[in-house]
């Protein structure tokens, strides 16, 4: 992942935190699901991003294992 998007992807759960935390103390359950929506949404990202970065460093294995055998 880049770093960039580490970054963009660390505010978001932050903003989450915040709007959940301000919704429990001002009892609104609206602002506590927004919060919770964007903590998932950070780390749906986060995951999607280790995974394309996984599967990048597999295809450069298997690409040099194959390079390699010539």
């Amino acid at each position: 992942m880049s770093f960039k998007d580490d970054i963009k992807h660390g505010a978001e759960s932050v903003k989450g935190k915040a709007k959940e935390a301000f919704g429990k103390a001002t009892d609104d359950k609206s602002m506590q699901f927004d919060g919770k929506k964007d903590q998932a949404s950070a780390d749906v990202k986060n995951t999607a991003a280790d995974t394309r970065d996984s599967a990048k460093e597999k295809a450069v294995e298997v690409e040099e294992k194959f390079s390699d055998d010539k």
